[in-house]
């Protein structure tokens, strides 16, 4: 593998890792229905204000979201909306899983009942 390869899978692995986190994924999420300040991801997620922030800092890093200052409130908005296909996928593949499980205990019941 040469260098380029290796920053890309590297630069990927850095984005994947930021969505690796349940309160993100729901932020990013609520944020691809419009812009929300750190008060609402708050009140969505459940968590104190440090710790949402906190949050909202490792997908701006990873240029998931980014913000706009209004006054004395920041407002994040979804850099690209196009991360919710990376969703859709992971659906997918829950759903496949999902359907084997139920394939393999089906196959048990019907050996078992034989």
């Amino acid at each position: 593998m040469d260098q380029r390869d290796l920053s890309r899978y590297e630069e990927q692995a850095r984005i994947i890792k930021a969505l690796a986190n349940p309160s993100r994924l729901m932020m990013v999420e609520e944020l691809n229905k419009g812009r929300r300040n750190v008060s609402e991801l708050t009140q969505l997620v459940g968590s104190d204000t440090s710790t949402v922030s906190k949050h909202l800092s490792v997908l701006k890093n990873a240029g998931l979201v980014f913000i706009e200052k209004m006054g004395t409130t920041v407002f994040y908005h979804l850099r690209m909306p196009c991360i919710l296909d990376f969703f859709n996928c992971i659906e997918a593949v829950m759903e496949a899983n999902a359907f084997g499980q139920m394939e393999t205990v089906i196959s048990c019941k019907t050996k078992s009942q034989s």
